[in-house]
């Protein structure tokens, strides 16, 4: 039905296509039907939302879906931004830690070239020493030839022998001079230039691992404030994510509600078409009472052949309002739902008395004699198979998920002029509408 006729309809309290094709059932089928006795008095209609007001609320709905889509795009922006950042700090701290070893190998290099350059003033005052006693053997024995003769004067000008005169001098105190001697001047030698090496190694190693240390010191020192850079970006990051984050949940909880406000504003609009349903059932059911009384018989309708069909619709009419509960109804009734372990537990169908489709079938199918088995596939096989362009009210309608009877899911009941009843979902109440054809099997079964 268009939903600007649902006022229109809600104004006049009843649907004029319901009553006329259910009074058109009564008038043509064919048992003898007992009328119902007086109906009890319905309770005030619900609340019934209007259009516009449904209108409003989706779009409300559909804002705050975008506005989730968008804002929730951001936040996977700025958690992206914010884990890069965070590698980074971690980066920076690696770095960091390689600057402290190194630093810690500088320092380590620097104490021992300290430690070394002890140890070379040790040696370098060790050599001293025996530089001092080579020089006091070697002036001993200058003063003992002095008192043997003019040898000092050879031993002079060996120093400093610049012509072949002195050469020849030195050569003679050579031979003076014995082999011991000798090697106390080579040793006296040996030990000036080992004290020489020994303190320039030792200061140029100081001087390398002072300027190692100083740099690693820097290097530490810029590492320290790399890592804080980036620890104050990824700290301005995580504020950012936690204030989208904060926004996303709260348009979340928005949307919710705005959702559960479609929701509640269907259900009432559900509800009130229920009501409408079950008051034009009763509407014609008291109908057939006064045809049957106008026309004799001991309150018997006398009717023509296919009554039982008018039994089968006015039945299942007086389930529109009925939870549904999966796995629930018999012939005698609603009847308590079973565990599906999905859906249906998810909505407590186990808890609640009510139908699922085929329930629903079995129900109103009993009313006239006929017994279904509670399997809306086996239904499809109970009766005559007729196309779509041949419904009748009475016929079962069937929905599948492949187009064919091995896919059928749900089974309705056609009451004419376009509409059904069905126990639709969890979730749901038994209810009349249009006809669906999409997913629709295109054979219905006719039992009556």
């Amino acid at each position: 039905m268009a939903a600007g006729s649902v006022g229109r309809l809600a104004a006049r309290g009843r649907r004029p296509g319901v009553r006329l094709a259910a009074l058109a059932v009564v008038g043509a089928v064919g048992l003898q039907v007992v009328p119902a006795g007086p109906a009890a008095a319905l309770p005030p209609p619900p609340p019934n939302p209007s259009n516009s007001s449904i209108t409003a609320a989706q779009a409300q709905a559909a804002a705050k879906a975008g506005q989730v889509g968008q804002l929730t795009s951001q936040l996977s922006a700025a958690e992206a931004a914010l884990q890069r950042l965070q590698d980074d700090v971690e980066l920076k701290q690696e770095n960091a830690n390689k600057a402290l070893v190194d630093l810690q190998t500088a320092e380590d290099a620097a104490a021992r070239a300290r430690r070394d350059v002890a140890a070379a003033r040790v040696a370098a005052n060790a050599a001293g020493g025996a530089i001092d006693q080579l020089r006091a053997r070697v002036d001993q024995f200058a003063a003992g030839s002095f008192e043997q003769g003019a040898a000092l004067g050879s031993v002079t000008a060996y120093f400093n022998a610049s012509s072949t005169k002195d050469l020849l001098e030195r050569q003679l105190l050579l031979n003076d001079i014995s082999g011991s001697e000798l090697n106390i001047l080579d040793q006296m030698q040996q030990a000036r230039t080992e004290k020489a090496n020994a303190d320039s190694l030792a200061r140029a190693a100081l001087i390398t691992a002072q300027a190692k240390q100083a740099a690693a010191d820097r290097a530490k020192q810029a590492a320290d404030a790399a890592i804080a850079t980036a620890q104050t970006a990824e700290r301005s990051a995580a504020a950012q994510t936690a204030q989208l984050q904060a926004q996303q949940t709260s348009l979340r909880q928005q949307l919710i509600s705005a959702q559960a406000n479609v929701a509640d504003l269907k259900a009432q609009r559900q509800q009130y078409l229920n009501w409408l349903a079950q008051k034009q059932a009763e509407e014609i059911a008291a109908a057939a009472a006064a045809r049957g009384r106008s026309h004799g018989g001991g309150g018997v309708i006398s009717v023509a052949a296919h009554g039982s069909v008018a039994v089968v619709i006015r039945r299942a009419l007086s389930a529109v309002g009925t939870i549904y509960a999966w796995g629930g109804g018999n012939a005698d009734g609603p009847t308590r739902g079973i565990h599906d372990g999905g859906t249906a537990d998810a909505f407590g169908d186990f808890n609640k008395i009510g139908f699922d489709c085929s329930g629903l079938m079995v129900y109103a199918f009993a009313g006239a004699g006929v017994r279904l088995a509670h399997f809306s596939g086996y239904q499809y096989d109970a009766g005559q198979h007729v196309p779509l362009s041949q419904i009748q009210p009475g016929d079962m309608l069937f929905y599948s998920s492949n187009g064919g009877p091995s896919g059928i899911h749900h089974v309705t009941l056609y009451i004419g002029n376009g509409q059904m009843i069905e126990a639709y979902a969890s979730g749901t109440t038994v209810r009349v509408t249009s006809v669906r054809y999409g997913g629709i099997v295109p054979y219905a079964s006719r039992v009556l």
